[in-house]
């Protein structure tokens, strides 16, 4: 597979390009979509989409280039020049320009492209201001562009998981299995999406996490251990209702472990929930109110949704000029034969 994604790459301009990724279930195994394989030659599922995310240093530049090449990857806005392309990516939505549904006949597979500049993703994974890239980097992804040699972003990417696992920390009770920890970190991005209203499978969430365990406990392997005063595994079970084996954890709940995860929470998050606690006054205050607060999942559970609420809706509402209205049309289309036929 990954001779298959540098091929596909390979066409677009990477000059400027510090990390690309590929996701969803063209790259990943979900429960419901046909298996995907690792070998060298082996393809994506039949019907699946690719997704590809390139973070680029410079955003003019790297369309003006793009636009170049593969004028036909673009809707009408190309003929506004790079320029506009690239303020319309930055200043509008999640800071992500897409390009949806094109085909690569060479290599045999449809791909979906975001462009994000470097700066716009770091904040995002710091600060989760939009929780849009941040939130798919909460789950497995496929690296084809290391990030080890970007010291920035990869000390970002690092507490973007350190941060999804500490708002998971507090949303679960004391005792829960690996499959519990890893659907609610998954669920993040994914419960505040107006698209899961419509348009997504209502089992999203179950159909990424079940088959992918394995991948789910390599990614948070390093974030486990920097929070192990706080989360140790605690013996083997079975998952409820289930005679498969399961791991089960066990955290500290006590209110000044509460108040820890709550003082580390990214800043976008930290304002949602000043504005959503009973509580007034500063975030110290509202940190020593929440963590004896029994209401505080619901709380920030409701403070993550608002983001992603936010974000889903105006990077969805950007997406129509930038991919053309009748592609959006047929990609909501793609959508909704997925989600009825899974």
């Amino acid at each position: 597979m990954l001779d298959l994604y540098r091929r596909t790459v390979a066409r677009f301009p990477l000059g400027s390009v510090s990390y690309m990724f590929a996701y969803g279930s063209g790259v990943k195994q979900q429960e419901g979509y046909g298996k995907v394989g690792n070998g060298k030659n082996l393809r994506p599922p039949p019907g699946t989409v690719v997704d590809l995310v390139f973070c680029v240093r410079d955003a003019q530049g790297f369309h003006a280039e793009n636009l170049h090449r593969h004028p036909d990857h673009y809707s009408a806005l190309r003929y506004l020049g790079p320029n506009f392309v690239a303020k319309y990516q930055e200043r509008l939505g999640a800071g992500v320009y897409c390009n949806t549904l094109v085909p690569l006949p060479d290599v045999g597979i449809t791909i979906k492209y975001g462009v994000v500049s470097q700066e716009e993703l770091l904040e995002d994974l710091l600060d989760w201001r939009h929780l849009y890239l941040a939130g798919r980097l909460h789950k497995p992804v496929t690296n084809l562009v290391n990030p080890s040699d970007n010291p920035p972003l990869k000390a970002a990417l690092d507490r973007n998981l350190v941060s999804a696992l500490q708002v998971a920390l507090l949303l679960l009770p004391e005792k829960f299995t690996a499959y519990g920890l890893f659907h609610t970190i998954a669920g993040l991005s994914y419960k505040g999406d107006f698209r899961m209203i419509f348009g997504e499978n209502k089992q999203k969430v179950h159909n990424i996490v079940s088959p992918q365990i394995n991948d789910f406990f390599a990614l948070y392997q390093p974030s486990l251990g920097q929070l192990s005063d706080y989360v140790a595994v605690n013996m083997k079970g079975q998952e409820s209702g289930s005679r498969k084996p399961a791991i089960i954890f066990e955290q500290d709940k006590s209110s000044s472990a509460t108040c820890q995860h709550l003082r580390q929470l990214p800043r976008e998050l930290q304002k949602r929930l000043q504005r959503n606690a009973a509580c007034r006054g500063d975030y110290t205050q509202v940190v020593n109110h929440l963590s004896m607060a029994s209401q505080l999942p619901e709380v920030l559970q409701a403070s993550v949704n608002d983001i992603v609420w936010r974000s889903s809706v105006t990077q969805s509402i950007k997406n129509i000029p930038s991919a053309g209205l009748l592609k959006s049309l047929a990609y909501s289309y793609r959508k909704a034969q997925k989600t009825f036929a899974v």
